[in-house]
């Protein structure tokens, strides 16, 4: 491991995030669009398992996830832009090169994601969570162990395609129905068993619960729950993702 390398992987993904706040907007963009149009579209079908919690609060925590993910997708991508420039094997070619380079970006990418996230919350108190009953601890582990593990996994991904666009489809088949059945869009409760389970199997499912806990001062057992498992899957896709090969 190289930590020279690492922190000047992290203070370049930073720098082009600063550089282009038309890439900003965009990423705002339609998370916001999402939970704007079907927050209002859905609201009036909408019943919440506890009573009580209009649409736009329940779906709220989701379209914080949902910036993460299209974030960490939209980072990890610059693997494949990085590898066609020879970029990469100038990094590869360094003491320490393939860890360094994958915790590198990994961690520039989480931070990019981050700050995404960061613009998001503000408007938490819009969307019905009161800023003074949440549990900032909860949200902010959430948000790191999300951001670090969405962008772990698109780094797995990004490390063995060599298209963009092939990268583009295989995370709309995978990551998308994975914020989907997440509980992000609908509960996941009883009388649908079988998107129960996928819920349970969903890693996704821990960050939107946790979030959602944190943001709505519940009980701090169930948030740590949902973090310390969050956390163990997060640890084993940067595991994995640091030792990739190929």
């Amino acid at each position: 491991m190289n930590p020279a390398i690492v922190s000047v992987l992290v203070r370049r993904d930073l720098r082009l995030f600063f550089r282009q706040p038309s890439r900003i907007l965009g990423a705002l963009a339609q998370p916001l669009l999402f939970w704007l149009v079907l927050g209002t579209g859905l609201a009036p079908s909408f019943a919440a398992p506890d009573g009580g919690v209009g649409y736009r609060q329940f779906f709220y925590p989701g379209v914080v996830v949902m910036m993460l993910l299209f974030t960490s997708i939209s980072t990890t991508m610059s693997v494949i832009e990085d590898r066609h420039q020879g970029f990469l094997q100038g990094v590869l070619a360094a003491p320490g090169g393939r860890a360094s380079l994958a915790l590198g970006k990994i961690l520039g990418g989480s931070a990019v994601a981050l700050l995404h996230a960061l613009l998001l919350l503000p408007l938490a108190p819009l969307a019905g969570f009161p800023i003074g009953s949440a549990n900032f601890g909860i949200v902010c582990a959430a948000l790191v162990f999300g951001a670090v593990g969405l962008t772990s996994v698109g780094f797995l991904f990004a490390w063995r395609i060599d298209s963009t666009a092939g990268y583009h489809v295989v995370m709309s088949v995978v990551l998308l129905p994975l914020w989907v059945l997440s509980g992000a869009l609908f509960p996941l409760g009883p009388t649908h068993p079988v998107m129960a389970w996928a819920g349970r199997l969903n890693p996704m499912t821990y960050a939107v619960s946790a979030l959602r806990d944190g943001l709505s001062g519940a009980p701090a057992a169930a948030g740590l729950a949902n973090v310390g498992i969050l956390a163990l899957l997060t640890f084993a896709a940067l595991f994995f993702a640091s030792r990739t090969r190929g």
